[in-house]
């Protein structure tokens, strides 16, 4: 590795709930560096997620994420000319990362709603175990779980 790594930025805290990983999950839904569009987005999804379900929507947020973070995943390794998929732990800021990755994927590929109610839509779905980002990640864990063997090349 050339040189020393990037230093790790500064977050600010989000206005309504004063989190930095909503920050940064408003931060991952923004396009084109409109920032008020992508808050709205989220929040309004929080508003939707208490008015359909009576719940916190930042507790529902919660509870979706943990639910769809993985524990294991697979990674490429090459070892005497061929390549294996082995099995890794993953870490708790990539586990987040990947969480909001398929939460956002899932909502923008449906279709039909407003992005906010797609997203709260989502996010409903995988606080109860069930959704298209539940589904990758029991994608991701079974193929994990059946590269087992090469564990020991980790």
């Amino acid at each position: 590795m050339r040189g020393k790594p990037a230093p790790k930025r500064k977050i600010k805290l989000d206005s309504r709930y004063g989190s930095d990983l909503v920050t940064k999950f408003i931060n991952y839904i923004m396009l084109n560096g409109k920032k008020s569009v992508a808050e709205r987005i989220v929040y309004g999804a929080f508003d939707y997620i208490e008015k359909k379900s009576g719940e916190n929507g930042y507790e529902v947020w919660q509870r979706a994420m943990k639910n769809v973070s993985p524990s294991l995943e697979v990674r490429a390794r090459r070892i005497g000319g061929s390549n294996y998929q082995v099995p890794i732990e993953v870490r708790p800021e990539r586990r987040f990362t990947l969480a909001s990755r398929w939460i956002i994927g899932a909502a923008r590929g449906k279709s039909g709603k407003t992005m906010s109610r797609r997203l709260a839509e989502e996010l409903m779905a995988a606080a109860n175990n069930e959704g298209d980002a539940i589904k990758k990640k029991e994608d991701v864990q079974r193929m994990a779980e059946s590269n087992r063997a090469f564990a020991h090349f980790a």
